[in-house]
């Protein structure tokens, strides 16, 4: 065997080995969990389409990086200068074949992405006129309150008329309650500065501007979440102080656990005479871990400057 051909043995070994290696790696994955590429898994509908675009978009910049990849080393590999060669290499600046292609094919790259994308933004955004559910969510320095608009076309009230509410506070993170397999439309807006709704099991994030009916960004948006759970919700747009506290929680239960806490928060607590909140609704429901009085995902946050301790 030549000197050539076991130099290009042990570059094939090499690669082989990478791959190989890769290969080892990956076997710790399920192959959702790859496809996702880093995503969290997804609770709606719209989730998933967004998952399939980023899957999709992932698979077609790895197919070009290696395309690209091995058009460059292709020529290190075995076009490298041999010792007493002064021969200059083949000029193909001119080659108008070659141009075209390199000149075309990203064009074509482009559309098709654009094609994609611009479809799974329509169904992404896509609202139904007449929402199963209308949830009212109030961004306010530094922490959230969740009204219910409308629940099967009736509008869910106390005994006084006004809307049900649950407000967030430095003691407890608000728990924004939500049905599984209805539309659920929210509306956003801020009483102060900007803010966004972030729920990252969702794959969508808007943010939340004040007086939304006086800026160009639709301040509401529709989904449907797939199954019951507990999912946390930040506020993913800096906003003062405490933004990084700025939490809360998602709960979504099933229709009629979902009605039956809404039939629950316009009722009257005997003990206390007031009507009943998030925590006392779901504390006197029987549906275990997902009836827990206050959020499982994240927690409250203390300003009191004095309560903490140095770290150093």
């Amino acid at each position: 065997m030549s000197h050539k051909e076991r130099s290009r043995g042990r570059r094939l070994a090499k690669v082989i080995g990478l791959v190989g290696l890769v290969a080892f790696a990956a076997t710790g994955c399920s192959g959702d969990e790859v496809l996702r590429f880093g995503w969290p898994e997804g609770i709606t509908e719209q989730a998933q389409d967004m998952r399939n675009l980023w899957t999709g978009a992932v698979i077609a910049s790895l197919v070009v990086g290696v395309f690209v990849w091995g058009l460059m080393l292709w020529p290190v590999a075995f076009h490298r200068k041999k010792k007493g060669d002064d021969t200059l290499p083949r000029q193909t600046q001119y080659n108008h074949v070659l141009e075209a292609i390199y000149t075309g094919l990203p064009v074509i790259i482009v559309v098709v992405l654009f094609v994609f994308t611009a479809s799974t933004e329509n169904k992404v955004l896509a609202k139904t006129a007449n929402p199963d559910t209308v949830v009212n969510v109030v961004g306010f320095q530094w922490n959230w309150d969740f009204s219910y608009e409308q629940n099967k076309g009736d509008k869910p009230r106390l005994q006084d008329g006004s809307l049900i509410h649950t407000v967030g506070s430095t003691r407890e993170i608000p728990l924004l309650v939500v049905p599984t397999q209805r539309v659920v439309e929210y509306r956003l807006s801020s009483n102060d500065v900007i803010h966004s709704f972030y729920v990252p099991e969702m794959h969508f994030k808007r943010d939340v501007f004040p007086y939304p009916d006086k800026n160009n960004q639709d301040f509401s948006f529709q989904n449907k979440i797939d199954k019951p759970g507990s999912f946390v919700g930040r506020c993913a747009e800096l906003c003062g102080s405490y933004h990084a506290y700025m939490n809360f929680e998602v709960r979504a239960l099933t229709p009629d656990l979902f009605d039956q806490y809404l039939q629950l928060r316009t009722q009257t607590n005997p003990q206390t005479n007031q009507p009943y909140t998030a925590a006392e609704a779901l504390s006197k429901m029987a549906c275990g871990d997902l009836c827990k009085p206050y959020a499982v995902t994240t927690s409250p946050f203390n300003p009191d400057r004095t309560a903490r301790t140095a770290s150093g």
